[in-house]
């Protein structure tokens, strides 16, 4: 088989802060995230789909949250790894990612072509090829109250 499919899925909790980063970019925000490292769910999700599409576990199993090398870590040290990593087993590479943001605030459209590039320069694919969206769960839940934000993502990986 020549393809491979992933899905991940992330969360954290609003906490004190400025600013959230997602997709690797600092997106301000009257609040900030409770996470180990940088917290960026948008790139946490992505590493998920990315290693789950070749049965090789998840994001904390590569980066355990206790490990204290990995603290206020940048989430494109994860990424990097984990695209060198699925490269590494036979030579796959990203074919495509779409990932969705959900929260109520902060606002992801002004920021998610910044998002898309960013993460098609760190994958080395075309722009084309990756999708940032947002959606809010209607006022509902952990992210509709305002106490965290959540991402999902999916990834088709491509032999090389």
């Amino acid at each position: 088989m020549n393809f491979r499919i992933g899905q991940g899925y992330d969360v954290h909790t609003f906490g004190d802060g400025d600013h959230v980063m997602l997709g690797g970019v600092r997106v301000p925000h009257e609040r900030g995230i409770v996470a180990h490292s940088d917290g960026d769910v948008v790139i946490h999700a992505l590493c998920d789909a990315m290693l789950g599409a070749l049965a090789l576990g998840d994001i904390g199993r590569h980066f355990p949250p206790g490990d204290p090398q990995w603290k206020d870590a940048n989430s494109l040290l994860f990424l990097r790894h984990c695209n060198g990593l699925i490269a590494g087993q036979g030579g796959w590479r990203v074919g495509n990612a779409d990932i969705t943001v959900v929260c109520e605030r902060p606002k992801v459209g002004p920021h998610a072509d910044a998002m898309r590039a960013l993460l098609a320069a760190e994958l080395g694919i075309g722009l084309d090829a990756v999708s940032v969206k947002a959606t809010t769960s209607e006022r509902m839940g952990f992210t509709g109250r305002g106490e965290g934000i959540a991402a999902m993502a999916v990834c088709l990986l491509v032999k090389a």
